[in-house]
């Protein structure tokens, strides 16, 4: 069992956020989102979080002023981030380019890398110390679109955390952005080696609309579950090495053992744990919705440097009984069958589905959304201190689960999982987790929160 850094107490003093502008004039202009990235279920704020350790031959550059600088520069070609969105006839969005910029905060933290980083990583427990939730800019419209916060630590490692408007990009638009700021880290000039691409209209609803597919994703259900099991939520963050991958794959039969990716493994052991936790109604359907890229598919010649969402969320439904009490290939195959449904084609159904439905939030009663971020490259974004020992997602959401490349301190590779339950559901989860992975499972179980002081 992993063991996490023993309880902490820490202070973080910040400085007044700032606003970073583009380093030089931007157009000002409207420009429409795309009818994927302007849906209902992306209209939040996603985290991500990387820490870097000292680096002997960068010692005398402040990592605050290298970002920050870099910052402005790649906004002067992503000049929308530094704008705000509106929403326009039939509540499309599109951003104001107004140049007013995006939040930035510099901090310091009397703490050490490797006391937050151990076997395993939870940032979810730190995250609103190392990304301040800036009073009154968390908002969708009208707000900054990114919020970063710079925290350096007493050992010379430091931590570069961003919140994005997720209706502005998917992960890997977020890399794409974060690659140009490390590359003027890095003290390129000029353009940045992939120049950025808007062409939203290139995800826009087609006309007439035409809906070929079964969106079980955006079903609306009626919610029935006890205000209890909606009160306090807990995160918390659990690694799986190939041990534990192992003893996952020992549940299936030989043939699926060999033929069924890590994703499908694991995902299919998540789904199945989640569901027992809830202690849901064996006859009431549950969901589980992969978030799949359109990148890459021959279908949808997506444009080099386009930096939208280009991801669905395809769902099976399946029975709560069923996945509780199945062996655990019954719920993989449900999810290889979501996996399936990707397609470019599949993308532009739910761009219509979303025009002529009235933008509807994905499916809430008995879904669960996972998210791979574990190829992303996030965890190979380098601004002049080297690769982050950690880069990933800060924390995971009631519905949706996400996924996050680490190596512990053995140098073991493996995945860390981000999870969010109800309290009770997550000691059931934890109980069930255990159960199949045996004495290998690498999880959080027994360590005691970090306690935090903040003071700006």
């Amino acid at each position: 069992m992993a063991s996490f850094p023993p309880s902490l107490v820490f202070t973080v003093r910040r400085k007044e956020p700032t606003l970073v502008l583009p380093s030089k004039p931007t157009p000002r202009e409207l420009k429409q989102l795309s009818d994927i990235d302007d849906q209902e279920g992306l209209r939040f704020q996603v985290p991500v979080i990387m820490f870097y350790k000292r680096k002997l031959s960068m010692e005398g550059e402040d990592p605050v002023k290298v970002i920050r600088e870099a910052l402005a520069e790649a906004l002067a070609f992503y000049y929308p981030f530094a704008g705000r969105l509106i929403e326009g006839p039939n509540r499309k969005l599109m951003v104001d380019c107004t140049s007013e910029g995006v939040l930035f905060i510099e901090a310091d933290a009397d703490i050490e890398l490797n006391q937050l980083i151990g076997d395993t990583i939870d940032p979810g427990t730190y995250l609103d110390e190392l990304l301040h939730d800036v009073p009154g800019s968390e908002g969708i419209l009208g707000c900054p679109l990114l919020l970063i916060q710079v925290t350096r630590f007493r050992c010379g490692g430091w931590a570069f955390a961003i919140r994005l408007n997720h209706t502005m990009s998917d992960t890997l638009g977020l890399v794409q952005f974060l690659t140009t700021i490390a590359e003027f880290t890095r003290g390129a000039e000029g353009a940045p080696s992939v120049p950025p691409v808007w062409q939203r209209e290139f995800l826009a609803a087609r006309q007439p609309p035409f809906i070929p597919f079964h969106h079980h994703e955006y079903e609306q259900v009626i919610d029935t579950t006890p205000d209890d099991n909606k009160k306090s939520m807990t995160h918390k963050s659990f690694f799986f090495g190939p041990k534990e991958i192992r003893a996952i794959r020992s549940h299936l039969p030989l043939h699926h053992r060999s033929t069924s990716s890590t994703f499908d493994v694991l995902t299919a052991c998540l789904w199945r744990c989640r569901t027992c936790a809830l202690v849901l109604d064996p006859k009431k359907t549950v969901r589980i919705s992969c978030a799949a890229s359109g990148r890459g598919k021959h279908d949808l010649h997506v444009p080099r440097g386009y930096y939208g969402n280009v991801s669905a969320f395809p769902a099976t439904v399946l029975r709560a009984g069923m996945i509780s009490t199945s062996p655990l290939e019954y719920a993989m195959e449900g999810v290889k069958k979501a996996k399936a449904k990707m397609t470019g084609e599949y993308l532009r159904s739910v761009a219509d589905l979303m025009v002529t439905k009235g933008r509807p939030l994905y499916t809430v009663v008995g879904n669960y959304i996972v998210s791979d971020m574990t190829r992303v490259g996030l965890d190979t974004i380098d601004f002049g201190w080297g690769k982050p020992v950690y880069g990933g997602p800060a924390r995971a959401f009631p519905l949706i689960s996400f996924y996050g490349r680490f190596k512990d301190n053995k140098g073991e590779d493996g995945i860390v999982v981000l999870i969010c339950l109800p309290e009770a559901a997550m000691e059931t989860f934890q109980e069930e987790l255990k159960k199949m992975i045996g004495e290998h499972v690498d999880g959080p179980f027994d360590y005691n929160p970090i306690k935090v002081v903040s003071k700006l």
